[in-house]
């Protein structure tokens, strides 16, 4: 009973995969034309064999935002691309409380009693 409502579902899913590939071929092709092969962030350099480690980033982290001019584009290899999503994470989350959304702020600090601890008081 439950197969037409899965097939149904893995049709979905496919025909998004594919959009999203196309999409993504297309601004692809269209900044790889515009701009150099180097990773805008280490300057690593890429040629035919390892070209598929240049990926496009999106500088407003909005896939569907891409203008003709490339504006909203910039060519990163893969661990520079990777480290600019982590550190988006990271700034989303950082000081956030996980229950009630309020910042919160670190109560330790290994440096409270520093003064004492140089001059051999404790």
């Amino acid at each position: 009973m439950a197969k037409p409502d899965s097939d149904k579902l893995n049709q979905v899913v496919n025909e998004a995969r594919r959009a999203s590939e196309r999409r993504e071929r297309g601004y692809r092709e269209q900044a790889l034309k515009m701009y150099p092969h180097i990773c805008g962030r280490c300057g690593r350099e890429f040629n035919r064999k390892n070209l598929h480690e240049l990926t496009v980033h999106h500088r407003d982290h909005d896939h569907n935002n891409n203008p003709a001019d490339g504006s909203n584009w910039e060519l990163l290899c893969l661990y520079c691309h990777d480290n600019e999503h982590q550190r988006q994470l990271e700034a989303q989350q950082g000081g956030l409380s996980s229950g009630n959304g309020k910042r919160t702020t670190a109560t330790f600090n290994p440096f409270a009693d520093l003064k004492s601890m140089l001059k051999g008081d404790k």
